[in-house]
């Protein structure tokens, strides 16, 4: 164990870190002067303490909610949890021993005690956004209590908050009750949704590319939290990581801080990236000229970019120089973490005090909706696009960004695990990194291409994106067994905390992995979806509000990979159907789908008429005839995927078959053919006993 006395203790370290939250206000406030956010502009104003106190509330919502999901990201997935791991004795079994790890504790008791900062914090936002936007007082007579009561209860940006503030007093109680793993992962999962509403209500809401800024800032927020957030976690616990971990094979592994800062790495680059590139995209958003970059918002905007590259290279050295430092004996973990922590918290704490005036200052860009919209406009958030013709299917996109983030960070986490087995002198099939990438291209078409943008307009459209959705993208990155090769390339922890290759061996072996991959439940699944989906107002849901879209997006992708995997993958799972079967099942979907498309073709009932038949198109057939074309697109449609499906079977019934007699051959050799003599044998034996019964008893 590394001792680090008192004099080793980088005081001047510490000492940057004490004035982060000063500095941070400070910064604040001169931006509120510059940019006049916080001055008078109206008849209406709510008073010196709402135009003050409101951006101030804000980063104070903003830094506790940054260091809560930090610091649960840091008990989940980076710090080891005891003093003792212990090998699993079984598939999802503890690896706790001995006593808590100090490191681990503190990371959970700052994190409780944050969230609860956070909430309160998120209701003084609540309530501060309430007085702003009305240009009331903040009082506590009847009149602004029932007004802001109704702010919460009705208006958007009211719920939004409400919720946000519900949602972190949640993952307060969790904070302070769960200590398990499972427990952890749900409170950060949590932590981190909170994300989604506040989301819903940044700049840009109302400008004309909606779905893109929010998915831009829901982007950016989860960036901000895991890097920002990981580098307030680090700070708590540096004083506590200059021990060795023990290993669960019993011994002494590396230094903790080598082992934390290098899952901190991983965790603050993915973190900078997600931070620049979704910044550049709402810039993108809310600047449309470079003459913009120049006024009150571009100046904060340019400013707040830079910081975030200052902040990025800080990441490179630390990662290049500090790490093999330490592992090398260099350098003392104590010191080495401080070293770390200590200028970029300081930055950081400035980039955060200039987003907090950021969110207040209007952007260039007017973010309000045209004071006459067309119904198409109206209904969801954009002008009708161009008739569909042979080039829009080419030509038309609308990039959904957080599918792009998804499909980037997938093709790169494939490549990397390709090239480590490549590189361990490992095989891996070519063809299924070919086909994982088809499969990424296809999704990242689906989402963002003609069939996502005329899928919001047009049934038929709307029912190729389905289906391609859910039987052609699934298929080609089921082909390329994600699961089995990141299982393969990913390296296994040995200080008893979980890592991406940990958790996902705990996700595969669940119960309620089990549930959904059971083949029964998957085919069941597959097909039902359809019914509940487009029968009732899910599709709806799924059409107006874009939380509702995403997730849609999201089941119908998992569902297709379920059924699948089930079919044809390779990636590990709790049970698989036998050939027969697997042949039953398809054969069921396939008769199901041409069943459910010809119903649609019959009836003359519209779904979703308050959508589909007040979209104000001025070409194209009718609603009633479009839905039609989009029944007889899912017959279609569905027929290639599933025949792509059965062949998929057969070729690999064909080849369990080759296998077995290969076995059995093997088996033969290796014990020349004790089985095959042992079973003639007993054909003998019969065919003597039966002679002997026909000669009847001796006289």
């Amino acid at each position: 164990m590394i001792s680090v006395g008192a004099e080793d203790r980088p005081k001047l370290a510490r000492l940057l870190m004490l004035p982060a939250v000063p500095i941070a206000l400070a910064v604040a406030l001169v931006a509120l002067w510059l940019t006049g956010s916080a001055a008078s502009v109206s008849l209406s104003d709510a008073g010196t303490l709402s135009r003050w106190g409101a951006p101030l509330v804000r980063l104070i919502h903003d830094l506790s909610m940054t260091l809560t999901i930090g610091c649960l990201i840091f008990a989940t997935a980076i710090l080891p949890r005891t003093t003792a791991p212990r090998r699993a004795t079984g598939r999802g079994h503890s690896t706790d021993g001995g006593t808590p790890q100090p490191a681990f504790v503190r990371a959970l008791n700052v994190a409780a005690a944050s969230a609860g900062v956070w909430t309160l914090a998120a209701a003084g936002v609540a309530v501060f956004s309430f007085s702003t936007g009305s240009g009331l007082k903040i009082s506590t007579d009847s009149a602004f209590t029932k007004a802001l009561g109704d702010y919460l209860t009705n208006i958007d940006q009211g719920k939004a908050w409400a919720a946000v503030t519900l949602l972190a007093a949640l993952v307060t109680t969790l904070a302070f009750a769960l200590r398990t793993p499972a427990g952890l992962a749900v409170a950060t999962a949590l932590s981190l949704g909170v994300i989604i509403p506040i989301s819903l209500v940044g700049h840009s809401a109302g400008g004309d590319d909606h779905w893109g800024a929010v998915n831009g800032i829901a982007l950016h927020l989860g960036g901000v939290a895991a890097w920002a957030g990981g580098i307030g976690a680090l700070g708590v616990v540096a004083g506590l990581l200059g021990q060795r971990t023990p290993t669960v094979r019993g011994g002494k592994g590396n230094v903790m801080a080598a082992d934390v800062l290098a899952r901190f790495s991983s965790l603050a680059t993915a973190g900078i990236v997600l931070v620049i590139g979704s910044g550049i995209v709402s810039s993108l958003i809310r600047v449309n000229h470079w003459e913009q970059l120049g006024s009150p918002y571009g100046s904060l905007l340019l400013l707040k970019l830079f910081l975030s590259l200052v902040l990025g290279m800080l990441g490179l050295v630390h990662r290049r120089n500090i790490i093999p430092r330490l592992r090398e004996g260099e350098l003392s973990a104590r010191r080495a973490a401080w070293r770390v922590v200590a200028v970029e918290v300081a930055i950081m704490a400035a980039v955060m005090g200039l987003a907090a005036v950021l969110a207040r200052t209007s952007p260039p860009v007017s973010t309000e909706p045209p004071a006459e919209m067309t119904p198409a406009r109206r209904l969801t958030g954009y002008e009708l696009p161009p008739e569909l013709g042979g080039s829009e299917w080419l030509t038309v996109w609308r990039l959904d960004w957080l599918w792009v983030a998804v499909i980037v960070f997938l093709a790169v986490a494939y490549t990397r695990w390709f090239i480590r087995l490549r590189r361990r002198g490992d095989r891996w099939n070519v063809w299924r990194l070919i086909s994982f990438y088809v499969g990424l291209l296809a999704l990242l078409y689906i989402t963002s291409g003609a069939p996502a943008v005329y899928g919001m307009v047009l049934f038929s459209m709307h029912m190729v994106d389905h289906m391609a959705l859910t039987m052609v993208a699934p298929f080609f990155l089921v082909v390329g067994s994600p699961i089995a090769l990141g299982l393969r390339a990913m390296g296994s922890r040995q200080d008893g905390s979980r890592g991406p290759r940990e958790w996902t061996l705990a996700v595969v072996h669940s119960r309620f992995a089990s549930l959904v991959t059971n083949p029964i439940f998957a085919a069941v699944n597959f097909a039902g979806s359809i019914i509940l989906f487009y029968n009732t107002d899910i599709m709806g849901l799924a059409m107006r509000y874009h939380v509702g879209h995403e997730l849609m997006i999201f089941h119908f992708l998992v569902t297709g990979y379920i059924f699948a995997a089930n079919m044809i993958g390779l990636d590990p799972m709790p049970r698989r159907a036998s050939y027969p079967m697997r042949l039953v099942m398809l054969l069921a979907t396939m008769v199901f789908h041409a069943f459910y498309a010809t119903s649609l073709m019959a009836t003359e009932v519209l779904i979703q008429p308050d959508w589909f038949g007040n979209m104000g198109r001025d070409w194209g057939g009718s609603a009633i005839e479009d839905q039609k074309v989009g029944a007889g697109s899912m017959w279609g449609i569905g027929e290639i995927p599933t025949l792509m499906l059965a062949l998929g079977v057969a070729l690999g019934w064909s080849r369990s078959d080759a296998r077995e007699s290969k076995r059995r051959d093997r088996e033969a050799d290796r014990t020349g053919e004790a089985e095959l003599n042992a079973y003639n044998d007993m054909f003998a034996q019969l065919a003597a006993a039966e002679k002997n019964a026909q000669r009847g008893p001796r006289r």
